[in-house]
């Protein structure tokens, strides 16, 4: 697969990369899927004791939150969500949603965000911090809230029934890839998700907060720019993670190994915080200060994901028997590898494939593993 501009978002219109939208996963996957009627009380009462869980993308992670979405924040405007309810109090048909059946037991919004969050938001009688009341609906049910409606007309929206399919992936069990490709079909339709947003969503957990949290490390900033509004720079940290830890793994595609990375070191059972933290910390503060802030973009302008994910992992490499005190000598041999036609070819041509990764990372191993 060929190198393509990445445009995905502010702070993305600069990274040249794989194609991972374009990237076919392999189906060979065991699933079970069945269906559910829910009553619309009993799914409130199931989101508010978080038995379901709506993602909600964050930029930043809260205080000991593990669940870090993949969905947008809440987008549909007042009109919508009344409108919504009001289908509900008129005995109309709505779309179903979809849901996956976690090993915790509880459930993950793959697909129906806007719609449970505007039962949730009326229940509970707040919009967007104003008080819920029906504006654009039918006359008799105008500037009521969940709590004025009359008794007959809370029965009605209690005992309304949305259809759920609920879908779980028995094999196998450690990347979930089948329901990943849930993810990216359900979501064609509007915005594409893109694949970072739906891992962080499907492997929520301690490693996808870390992520988070180093992509706040100042030194990441310079050197990468601006915050990627589609997660591309947290996708990149993954990648020379997965590539340092596991070089000898990979196979094509490349988000198949991502997401098998992410979700076998799910709560940090592969590498801890403190080793993941150090390791990268110490890896972009050498590289900012030896190569300089234009150290991923070494033809010139855009980020190029191949070069940095191998400058990553040899800088790393060499970083993790001590300090780099010969500083020149780091800038030389970092010119002297970005002027390599192998090295060139090999960040520029068919990045996903299995031997020009192989070729990069050994290339830029050797070039940094003698520096003093």
């Amino acid at each position: 697969m060929t190198t393509t501009r990445t445009t995905v978002g502010p702070g993305d219109e600069n990274v040249d990369d794989l194609d991972e939208l374009r990237e076919v996963l392999p189906t060979n996957y065991s699933i079970t899927s069945y269906g559910a009627d829910y009553p619309v009380d009993g799914l409130v009462k199931r989101l508010e004791s978080g038995d379901i869980v709506i993602p909600s993308f964050r930029k930043e992670c809260e205080e000991g939150q593990t669940t870090v979405g993949f969905q947008r924040e809440f987008v549909w405007k007042k009109a919508q969500a009344d409108r919504f309810v009001e289908s509900l109090l008129l005995g109309l048909p709505v779309p179903g949603i979809f849901l996956v059946k976690e090993a915790s037991g509880k459930f993950l919004v793959l697909d129906g965000q806007q719609r449970l969050q505007s039962l949730l938001d009326f229940y509970r009688g707040l919009f967007e911090g104003a008080e819920f009341k029906l504006q654009e609906v039918q006359k008799q049910w105008e500037g009521k809230t969940y709590k004025t409606l009359k008794a007959d007309d809370r029965r009605r929206i209690d005992n309304s029934i949305l259809h759920a399919t609920i879908v779980k992936q028995d094999e196998p069990s450690d990347d979930q890839s089948s329901i990943y490709l849930i993810f990216e079909r359900l979501n064609s339709g509007g915005t594409i998700l893109q694949p970072q947003e739906i891992r962080v969503a499907l492997y929520h957990g301690l490693f996808a907060s870390l992520l988070s949290k180093l992509n706040d490390n100042q030194d990441w900033r310079a050197l990468y720019g601006a915050k990627s509004a589609r997660l591309k720079d947290i996708e990149l940290i993954l990648r020379f993670l997965a590539l340092y830890f596991h070089p000898g793994s990979y196979e094509r595609p490349m988000k198949l190994f991502l997401n098998r990375y992410m979700a076998t070191n799910r709560n940090l059972a592969k590498q801890s915080e403190k080793e993941i933290t150090s390791l990268f910390t110490d890896t972009v503060a050498t590289i900012r200060r030896g190569i300089g802030e234009g150290a991923f973009r070494p033809f010139g302008g855009a980020v190029n994901a191949a070069a940095l994910e191998s400058i990553m992992c040899g800088v790393a490499a060499r970083v993790d028997k001590g300090p780099i005190n010969d500083i020149p000598e780091l800038s030389k041999a970092y010119k002297l590898l970005i002027s390599t036609p192998t090295y060139i070819s090999a960040v520029t041509k068919a990045t996903a494939d299995e031997e020009n990764v192989s070729v990069r990372l050994k290339a830029a191993k050797l070039a940094f593993s003698e520096l003093k």
